[in-house]
């Protein structure tokens, strides 16, 4: 019983691309691992966009930095 634990910044995902999410997580235990879609648990999680950071950094300020790198 395949439990997936999928984590997201809260920048307005839709419904639809939620439900897009777990449909294609599912289907990945389904293909790879030959797991039943309905004993396949999906859960989204949320986190707010200040509790999340990449490289040391808030993640607004990691894609500032990154921004400012590739517009040079």
């Amino acid at each position: 019983m395949p439990y997936i634990h999928v984590r997201i910044t809260d920048e307005g995902v839709s419904d639809d691309q939620k439900a897009a999410i777990i449909r294609g997580a599912t289907d990945l235990m389904v293909d790879i691992l030959g797991k039943e879609p309905a004993t396949t648990h999906v859960v989204i999680e949320e986190v707010a966009l200040a509790n999340w950071g990449v490289g040391g950094l808030p993640v607004e300020q990691y894609r500032d930095a990154r921004r400012a790198l590739v517009e040079g």
